[in-house]
């Protein structure tokens, strides 16, 4: 049975959370602002979005003991995981339905991502991607979900800038072939 040492300890590590949390709000919700750009049919907002990745992350206090680039890359994750699910969600109402219900742009792609389906494609080939180039697959992860920075990402990663501008356009131009073969 912890002890009133080890509460405060715990109570403390969350307010910590919340703290890093609420000093990154308004930059999670221009992120997720970014994620949903252009969408039709709006079934999740930003501030929903931001606030289901909390959820997702609000019962970890060890988070705050991370930097903010790390926290923020945790919280891309997060937003990922809900936007794929969310996708699937409408998806398994469809049954296979193609209306459009989100549109995602990995900025500089020849066309953005307009549906559900093409969500969860983009979800299923960054986790093969993963598998092959798992540091490219976290570029991918923290600048189009996660909104960071070259130089963030760069930072986050311990690599050099032309590092992550390199792997970003491979990441790019491999996960653009796998959703869309067509478009190339």
């Amino acid at each position: 049975m912890p002890g009133p040492q080890s509460a405060r300890e715990g109570a403390g590590k969350r307010r910590a959370l919340d703290d890093l949390f609420s000093l990154t709000y308004e930059e999670l919700r221009r992120i997720a602002s970014g994620a949903r750009r252009g969408e039709i049919h709006v079934t999740l907002s930003s501030t929903a979005l931001v606030h289901e990745a909390w959820l997702k992350l609000k019962d970890s206090p060890e988070l705050a003991a991370t930097s903010l680039t790390h926290f923020k890359s945790i919280a891309a994750k997060a937003m990922r995981q809900v936007l794929v699910d969310e996708a699937r969600r409408r998806n398994a109402h469809k049954r296979g339905g193609d209306g459009v219900a989100l549109r995602v742009t990995l900025s500089d792609a020849p066309q953005p991502i307009s549906c559900d389906r093409e969500l969860l494609a983009l979800d299923d080939a960054l986790e093969e991607f993963a598998g092959l180039h798992e540091r490219q697959a976290l570029v991918v992860e923290n600048r189009f979900f996660g909104g960071l920075s070259v130089a963030e990402t760069a930072e986050l990663l311990g690599v050099s800038e032309s590092a992550v501008e390199r792997d970003w356009r491979a990441a790019k131009a491999w996960l653009a072939s796998r959703i869309r073969p067509e478009v190339l």
